[in-house]
């Protein structure tokens, strides 16, 4: 084992022949009764390599007091995680995970089976009245709610709103652990040309943020050569609450109806958690089109 470059704070980096990771054993997200150690970074050139590297990560995890390793994940859930595991036949969309087909097999191989899976789901039916919208719109518009466009033009002033509804709405989401304000930013400055294409909103209540969705036209399709037809909703957050009940849905519906405005016919709603109850909105006119695993070992 050699030491490699240590890239988004990982406490240690393992390449061998053919095959290297990274490693995080402080700081990971937790789980009860479970210290995780997560393995990020991976990449390998053949079978035996990823064995190689993955039993390495495993013995030095081990070493640390890991009792449970979790991978492919930078370090935590904010930064790249997963593996694409049913790429289907659709072209890849804009912003979306890939990794040789191989990868997956070999993460099982070493003996890591699916902690968590996940979907990206393309829905075609954007006319579709959705019979909730009316009534969630009345009660969102009677609790005071604002919804604006994202102005990109001042951008770390509307991250730091968008990092606030974030940390609220996702702290009870699978693996999560919270980062600091400094380093979102760092990791969303990227996003600007995307956040400017006016598919993009936050929601207020006074000068309060309590949601947000992140949507952008599938660019991908424009450098294939072909029309955008298809926007990817990458961010749908609503801070918890009764009073926000449906904030989510009046979101969606306003979006789409900028998208509609522009000829965009179809939204992907990408990288769900397959648990997340986002998965239900529009359930009926959607089709799954991507399938994710994140991958555990057991450290016995």
């Amino acid at each position: 084992m050699t030491g490699a470059a240590l890239r988004d704070g990982a406490d240690e980096a393992v390449e061998l022949p053919g095959a290297h990771c990274s490693l995080w054993w402080r700081n990971t997200p937790p789980m009860p009764g479970e210290r995780v150690g997560a393995i990020g970074h991976f990449a390998a050139n053949t079978p035996e390599a990823a064995k190689a590297v993955l039993d390495e990560a495993c013995r030095v995890l081990r070493s640390k007091g890991c009792t449970l390793a979790v991978g492919p994940m930078d370090g935590n859930t904010w930064r790249r995680y997963r593996l694409l595991t049913e790429r289907g036949g659709r072209p890849a969309f804009l912003l979306e995970l890939d990794n040789p087909d191989a990868w997956p097999l070999w993460w099982r191989s070493a003996g890591f089976g699916a902690l968590a899976t996940y979907s990206s789901t393309v829905n075609a039916a954007l006319d579709r009245p959705d019979p909730r919208l009316a009534r969630a719109a009345e009660r969102i518009e009677a609790a005071g709610v604002v919804i604006r466009p994202f102005d990109a033009s001042r951008l770390d002033e509307e991250l730091k709103l968008a990092f606030s509804v974030a940390l609220r709405s996702f702290r009870h989401n699978f693996l999560y652990r919270p980062i600091e304000e400094a380093e979102f930013l760092e990791q969303s400055r990227g996003l600007g040309p995307l956040l400017s294409q006016g598919l993009s909103a936050l929601a207020l209540h006074g000068t309060d943020p309590v949601g947000l969705i992140f949507a952008m036209p599938d660019l991908l399709q424009a450098r294939r050569g072909e029309p955008v037809t298809d926007y990817l909703i990458k961010t749908l957050a609503v801070v918890p609450g009764r009073a926000y009940a449906g904030l989510g849905t009046v979101l969606m519906s306003h979006i789409r109806e900028r998208a509609r405005s522009r000829g965009i016919t179809r939204a992907i709603h990408a990288l769900m958690h397959d648990s997340n109850h986002s998965t239900n909105v529009n359930a009926e006119t959607t089709r799954t089109i991507r399938r994710y695993t994140l991958f555990s070992r057991r450290l016995a």
